[in-house]
């Protein structure tokens, strides 16, 4: 089956206010680009969206929250975006804060299809609030709810026009994951191939999983350095 969309235009065009997104990648490692600035242009507001961290204040999910168009954010760490904790301190945006291994495993149950499970992470802090805890073994666990999206946009190397995708080294992080856990996964990739130029073997997420494909791009890659001194 040809899952190919013209564009990044075409792919989230259904994208509506008030969903839920998965964005794939680690700090500004392997970001969806293309989909981002295409769901500035498009201009939809409302959005809860579950990601590894925020981007920065110029780049990746940073440039949707300069326009206002995050509701509600689900993400790990966020330290190194402003507008970010200019929001947040106002009360502009609610925040989720998970830890991140918390985070990475609500989003793989839910491509599993489990619907929760138990984890000591957190137990004793105010991430547990309102949650089950329950002792096994003498330990106690909070009960995390797998978690879902309504459409998960990653980013990979090279797909093929059955939606077959490869990721390249780090790129991989959260986008494997996030391609198995939202109802409508949308792909935009480097280099987009005819069916079979792909080794099955070195295939990371397989068709089944995505519904739309698209070749992005130009692509900024921007890379984070450390900075202890000026």
């Amino acid at each position: 089956m040809n899952k190919v969309v013209l564009n990044a235009a075409a792919a989230i065009a259904d994208i509506k206010d008030g969903d839920t997104l998965m964005l794939g990648g680690f700090g500004l490692c392997g970001i969806p680009e293309t989909s981002i600035a295409a769901l500035v242009e498009k201009g939809v507001k409302n959005l809860t969206c579950i990601s590894n961290n925020a981007g920065v204040d110029d780049f990746g999910l940073g440039l949707l929250l300069q326009t206002r168009q995050i509701k509600k954010m689900m993400s790990s760490y966020v330290g190194e975006n402003a507008e970010f904790e200019r929001q947040l301190l106002s009360g502009e945006l609610e925040v989720d804060l998970i830890p991140q291994g918390t985070l990475a495993t609500r989003i793989q149950m839910a491509g599993m299809g489990i619907p929760a499970f138990f984890t000591p992470a957190g137990y004793g802090t105010e991430i547990a609030e309102g949650k089950e805890v329950r002792e096994f073994n003498g330990k106690h666990y909070l009960m995390e709810m797998a978690l879902h999206a309504d459409f998960a946009i990653v980013k990979a190397w090279k797909g093929d026009t059955m939606g077959n995708l490869v990721f390249r080294k780090s790129t991989r992080n959260f986008s494997t994951s996030m391609a198995k856990a939202g109802t409508i996964t949308i792909a935009e990739v480097e280099d987009l191939v005819a069916p079979g130029e792909l080794d099955p073997d070195q295939i990371h997420v397989a068709g089944i999983y995505v519904h739309r494909i698209f070749k992005g791009g130009p692509y900024e890659k921007r890379i984070e350095r450390k900075t202890v001194k000026k």
